[in-house]
């Protein structure tokens, strides 16, 4: 934990400043509450939650998304076309990650000269400490979005990626991003189109079971299913014309013909985003003008929603 972050701190329950109580701990005065500091990592949860399914993925595949081990520019391509913001807009500027998973996208955003605070609900911080903690420019917070403990006006860019629709209350969770944000500040997010032809997609017919199933069950079933199942997926995929929708007959992810990845990287891919999909106990995606509705209730200026990979919002604090 780096020095510059615990000003930045706040106690989650009474929002009051918090002090270091050494190197294993942070306590608030106010209300005498006291989070661990465990591998260098601030803790304001408790280690089981809603969220631990993605712990469980992003320790297995901690490093397969990253653009340094794949060899490919995927996520920075989705952060740059998600976000618009450039390496003159980031550079020595403070950035909150919510929800960093393995830490794909601060990668993109230290490697733009950014500050990053990289956060998330589960244990998936392990992840990104250990793919990204070497750089100094990087601090890593597991707190849960709902009550983030951060002070007001903390950070010049906010981004959450992959993280809103599988949250409980996924409005809330958009209205939680504000607070940390300075005025002026830039903010990006992204969920799930709520669209007729996502609603056909099989994994529809599947979650009900996959999503109550134990995560190290589901695990299991996807390591062992996948490989038989990418087959079918492939070559349905393949079909001219109408392969890219014949692919979802298969509840599995395929990205061939979408991303630059080789057969090997295919096949992890798809184990790895076919658990993301099944397995989260939330899934809740949003229209464009619900999307557009929020960022206007919330006072955001420059307001921007259209569909890249996902449904993305951004605008200005």
């Amino acid at each position: 934990m780096s020095d510059r972050l615990l000003p930045m701190l706040q106690c989650p329950s009474c929002r009051e400043s918090i002090t270091s109580s050494g190197d294993d701990a942070l306590r608030c005065p106010a209300c005498d509450r006291r989070y661990p500091i465990v591998n260098g990592i601030p803790r304001f949860v408790p280690p089981e939650n809603y969220a631990s399914n993605f712990g469980l993925q992003w320790n297995a595949f901690r490093r397969t998304q990253l653009d340094s081990h794949s060899g490919t520019h995927i996520s920075r391509d989705r952060f740059l076309k998600q976000t618009g913001w450039r390496e003159h807009d980031l550079r020595g500027k403070t950035v909150l990650d919510v929800g960093c998973g393995a830490g794909r996208f601060a990668e993109i955003a230290l490697s733009l000269g950014a500050h990053v605070v990289a956060l998330d609900y589960s244990s998936a911080v392990e992840a990104t400490r250990d793919n990204l903690g070497a750089n100094p420019k990087l601090d890593v917070v597991q707190a849960s979005l709902y009550e983030l403990p951060f002070k007001p006006d903390s950070f010049d860019y906010v981004y959450c990626f992959g993280v809103l629709q599988h949250t409980p209350n996924v409005r809330g969770a958009f209205e939680a991003l504000r607070r940390p944000l300075k005025t002026g500040g830039r903010i990006a997010v992204d969920v799930y189109p709520n669209r007729f032809r996502s609603r056909l997609r099989t994994k529809h017919l599947v979650r009900p079971i996959t999503k109550r199933m134990p995560s190290s069950t589901l695990f299991s079933m996807t390591q062992r299913w996948v490989p038989r199942l990418l087959p079918v997926s492939l070559a349905l995929g393949r079909v001219p014309r109408i392969g890219r929708w014949l692919r979802h007959l298969v509840p599995i992810s395929n990205y061939e013909g979408l991303y630059p990845l080789n057969s090997q990287q295919i096949h992890e891919w798809a184990i790895l985003d076919t658990f993301d999909m099944l397995a989260p106990r939330y899934d809740s995606p949003q229209t464009e003008r619900t999307l557009r509705a929020w960022f206007t209730a919330q006072g955001y200026r420059d307001v921007e929603i259209f569909f890249v990979e996902q449904l993305v919002g951004r605008g200005v604090k």
